[in-house]
C-alpha cells in the first residue's frame, strides 16, 4: 500500500476512547486505566476540505487528533516496539453526534452509531513518519 493512499487502501480506522484526560473530565467522564477501542467505518473518512455531511437530529462535537497510519501488518506489539509500525501521521478529526453517543452510553451501546457516520472523520494529507520528531509532544489545531 501507498501510505499516501491510506483512506481508500486501508482496511479498517480503530480509534481509541478517552484517551485524553483533560476531555474526559470535561466531559464527566472516568478517565480508563486502560484504554479502549471503538471502530469507524472507512466510509467516514473525508478528505480536508471537503463537505461534512451532518443528519438532521445531531448535535456534533469534534475533536482534533492525531492519526497514526500502520506501516505494516501487525499484532501483540510490545508498546516498546509501537513506533516501529507506524509509517506516518495524518491530521484527523474524529466527529461524534453527541446526542446519540449519550443515548448509546445510557444503554451500555456501542459507540458505533454515534462516531460512524460518512464524512465523520475528515483527514488532512499524510505525512511520513520523519516529519513529527515526537508523536507524544505535538500541537494541533483546526482552522
Amino acid at each position: 500500500m501507498s501510505y499516501t493512499a491510506f483512506r481508500t487502501a486501508g482496511r479498517k480506522i480503530v480509534a481509541i476512547g478517552r484517551n485524553f484526560a483533560d476531555h474526559a473530565k470535561e466531559l464527566n467522564n472516568a478517565v480508563p486505566t486502560e484504554p479502549f477501542f471503538f471502530l469507524k467505518p472507512t466510509t467516514a473518512y473525508i478528505d480536508s476540505g471537503g463537505i461534512v455531511e451532518i443528519p438532521k437530529g445531531v448535535i456534533v462535537h469534534h475533536e482534533v487528533e492525531l492519526g497514526v497510519v500502520i506501516g505494516r501488518e501487525a499484532r501483540d506489539i510490545s508498546r516498546k516496539d509501537a513506533l516501529r509500525y507506524v509509517g506516518g501521521y495524518a491530521l484527523s478529526i474524529d466527529m461524534t453526534a453527541r446526542n446519540l453517543q449519550d443515548q448509546a452510553k445510557g444503554k451500555g451501546l456501542p459507540w458505533s452509531a454515534a462516531k460512524g457516520f460518512d464524512t465523520f472523520n475528515p483527514v488532512g494529507p499524510f505525512m511520513y513518519k520523519t516529519a513529527i520528531a515526537d508523536p507524544h509532544n505535538i500541537r494541533l489545531w483546526l482552522k
